[in-house]
């Protein structure tokens, strides 16, 4: 497999790189990120011998195709993995809720939330790199409260691997925060920022071309790496899960091969949205991806007016906090896909100068014969949520706003709901809405009242956070990240 720059080459990095080497240094020129050349193209009978195959098996065979440079071994090593998820059969269960409506449940994993689902094997491959070449690497991971946790969670006490983890105060869970601070390993830092999570991932990408930053890195024999979804380790698993939902659709009878479907998902970063195109590329019947997006609706008027406009925009807090995203970091391999690199370099100068980019009306017009978008209000999530709740079903804040976007839906096709999270990291949310209530209970005490009004359980991880200790209380300011991070990576280094 062989990655190119969206943004071109500044003649100092190299053209082409391979798929190891873009995970181990996922920075490319002029900021730009690392996208794949070309794209295997899947055969006519592909889906119809791919519902004989695991999730791991069908994981494995797309890897191949793409032909990484990783040790089928090692490949192996690291899907296994996914037998740690609730069943380790099927990491990704599929849910039918009407005839033409179905939730691909991508929470099952270690921290409750779909970022397992690909940072799991990531942290193995990425560990393994490390320590075949015996390079010390840090690893750094930006998040709105689900790659955090995730990203802790796969490099734990990982051989040649320390992590540095920035997340907003204030804007994230209750749960998720603790699954940051509570985190043992002995090589994870956690940082508190006082910001949003454009500004963590601001700070990220800053740190990542910091000259001062790394220098610091090279005279501690430091290699620096991401894991936040710039990093395509991240990306190429996303793809597999929207296949394997269609995969499933096609096993159960409840499609013909060859049928389109729509897939629709929550979006903040756009790395989840970003697997759906590809896997489309890749010749995934697909009839459009429909973004769902919260009154932070970024990627809505994108897809509807052809306008990335954040100027004088503030970002909003919500009930679906790792949607609360004005910048999303993965449009940008998206641009390159449909418009190549010099287009994408212009529009992303444009956004980082001007705060704003227009596509012409072509443009735009190409993009909507693959997406469409709408947003919805907390209020529409909450009310959604409880509705779902009394027919039996539980939704995440995050999975309810896809319910606005079947608006969108204008053929009769099965339509394919992303699940991102688990209830449990949301919990004060679901537990106001079943009251029907503005008021916001404590997580542990919304946790109860959810699993007694709802009778589930709720998953041992969870429920231990509330007596662990916090051992990363550190909370800066923006300017003081890159000594912060410097003190702490000394610190561990003495």
């Amino acid at each position: 497999m062989k990655l190119i720059e969206t943004r071109g080459n500044d003649g100092i990095k190299p053209t082409v790189v391979d798929f190891s080497q873009a995970i181990l240094s996922p920075s490319a020129s002029f900021g730009g990120l690392y996208a794949p050349q070309d794209f295997p193209a899947f055969e006519a009978d592909f889906f119809t011998k791919a519902t004989t195959l695991s999730y791991q098996a069908l994981t494995l065979e797309i890897l191949k195709r793409f032909a990484v440079d990783i040790p089928v071994s090692v490949l192996e090593e690291a899907l296994g993995l996914y037998g740690a998820f609730d069943d380790p059969n099927n990491p990704a269960p599929l849910t039918k809720l009407d005839e033409n409506l179905f939730v691909s449940e991508l929470y099952h994993g270690p921290t409750r939330a779909f970022k397992d689902m690909a940072l799991q094997p990531f942290g193995h491959i990425l560990s393994h790199l490390a320590k075949e070449r015996n390079e010390n690497y840090v690893i750094l991971a930006a998040t709105s409260g689900d790659t955090g946790p995730a990203t802790l969670d796969t490099f734990s006490d990982k051989p040649n691997i320390r992590v540095v983890c920035l997340y907003p105060q204030g804007g994230t869970s209750d749960v998720q925060r603790l699954q940051m601070v509570t985190a043992p390993g002995q090589n994870l830092s956690v940082l508190g920022i006082k910001g949003n999570f454009d500004d963590a991932q601001r700070a990220l990408k800053h740190l990542l071309t910091s000259p001062s930053f790394l220098e610091h890195l090279a005279h501690t024999n430091l290699k620096l790496s991401a894991a936040n979804s710039v990093n395509f380790g991240r990306i190429i698993f996303q793809i597999v899960y929207h296949i394997f939902a269609y995969v499933q659709l096609l096993k159960q009878g409840h499609i013909s091969a060859g049928e389109s479907v729509y897939l629709t998902i929550p979006s903040g970063n756009f790395g989840n949205a970003l697997g759906a195109f590809y896997a489309k590329k890749m010749g995934l019947p697909v009839e459009k991806i429909l973004i769902a997006s919260n009154i932070n609706n970024i990627l809505t008027e994108l897809f509807t007016t052809g306008v990335y406009d954040v100027r004088d925009r503030a970002l909003l807090q919500t009930t679906s906090p790792a949607m609360d995203i004005l910048v999303s970091s993965n449009v940008e391999r998206l641009l390159f896909a449909c418009f190549g690199s010099a287009h994408t370099r212009e529009l992303m100068e444009a956004l980082q100068t001007q705060h704003v980019y227009t596509l012409t009306a072509q443009e735009l017009a190409f993009l909507q014969e693959h997406f469409g978008a709408t947003y919805c209000d907390d209020a529409f999530a909450k009310e959604t949520m409880r509705a779902y709740a009394l027919k039996g079903y539980i939704l995440d804040p995050h999975t309810a706003t896809c319910l606005k976007a079947t608006s969108l839906v204008t053929k009769p096709l099965k339509n394919i709901l992303c699940s991102t999270a688990e209830w449990t990291k949301f919990a004060p949310t679901l537990f106001s809405a079943l009251q029907q209530s503005p008021r916001t209970h404590p997580d542990k005490v919304a946790l109860e009242g959810v699993s007694n009004a709802l009778h589930v359980r709720i998953p041992r991880s969870i429920g231990d956070l509330f007596s662990a200790p916090v051992l990363h209380p550190n909370v800066v300011d923006q300017e003081a990240i890159e000594s912060t991070i410097i003190a702490l990576l000394s610190k561990e280094l003495a």
